[in-house]
């Protein structure tokens, strides 16, 4: 298809088809420290199937607020496991990390995972009290997105929103209609104008979109389309790509981090 390449990261990236298997043992070996310190709990479940799960991690101490991390994977692959190691900025800082999974396309439609991610993000505002910051790569990115729109969470818990974070979004989903991947995400154009970020107008939070320097042109443009729509802040990392963008997240002293928590 005519855009296949250009949303197309693992190609460009050196030793791009490595980060999965780096990315499982770094987060595997995060679980099992905080397991043992008994900060950890696993495999929760907030929805009906199998894949509405979550891990939620905890500060030492009373937690300051909860953020919530929504991973990518074009809403076809991956789950929380591949990604715990990207709560230890935010646990450094006094936050509370729940990372949900959710169900993937074809079995499911983008916009049912849209409503998995709000729910999951309501069953751990029931049982954590403060501020909530959400953070997504990717698909995730447009998950976040969408969160922060009127209506998709409840008044309650939209009003606990600090800031919300895309990182590396997919805002508008038109263009995903001329890739070979719309045979599993089933879209037309009325469905991707529905489930588009950049179409939307967002609540009244502060947003951040965040992007690697040296990312694919399709993702910088998806970056730039969302932040100008939404007059939110628009962070560039320098020498960053679209797999390395969010190692930041693991440095409570990042910028990013900085940027995401206040």
């Amino acid at each position: 298809m005519e855009l296949d390449d250009a949303y197309a990261n693992v190609p460009h990236i050196p030793g791009g088809a490595q980060y999965p298997a780096r990315w499982m043992v770094a987060a595997e070996t995060f679980r099992a420290r905080l397991s043992n310190a008994r900060r950890a709990e696993l495999g929760r479940p907030y929805g009906d199937s199998a894949r509405q799960v979550f891990d939620l991690f905890h500060p030492t101490g009373t937690a300051r607020g909860l953020c919530v991390f929504v991973h990518g994977g074009y809403w076809l692959r991956f789950d929380r496991s591949y990604w715990s190691h990207l709560a230890a900025g935010p646990l450094a800082r006094g936050w509370a990390v729940m990372m949900p999974s959710y169900d993937l396309c074809p079995e499911v439609r983008i916009a049912d995972i849209t409503r998995q991610t709000a729910q999951a993000v309501c069953v751990l505002a029931a049982r954590n009290e403060g501020p909530i910051a959400l953070v997504g790569h990717s698909a995730g990115g447009h998950l976040v997105a969408r969160m922060a729109v009127p209506g998709v969470l409840p008044g309650d818990v939209a009003a606990r929103l600090s800031h919300v974070m895309p990182i590396s979004p997919v805002s508008d989903l038109r263009p995903l209609l001329q890739t070979s991947m719309n045979e599993q995400f089933g879209l037309d154009m009325e469905a991707a104008k529905a489930e588009s970020p950049v179409l939307m107008r967002p609540l009244p939070v502060a947003v951040t979109v965040w992007v690697g320097a040296n990312e694919r042109p399709a993702f910088l443009d998806q970056a730039r389309w969302l932040a100008e729509a939404w007059n939110a802040g628009h962070e560039i990392a320098e020498g960053r790509h679209h797999f390395d963008v969010i190692a930041a997240l693991e440095d409570p002293d990042s910028r990013m981090v900085e940027q995401l928590l206040g």
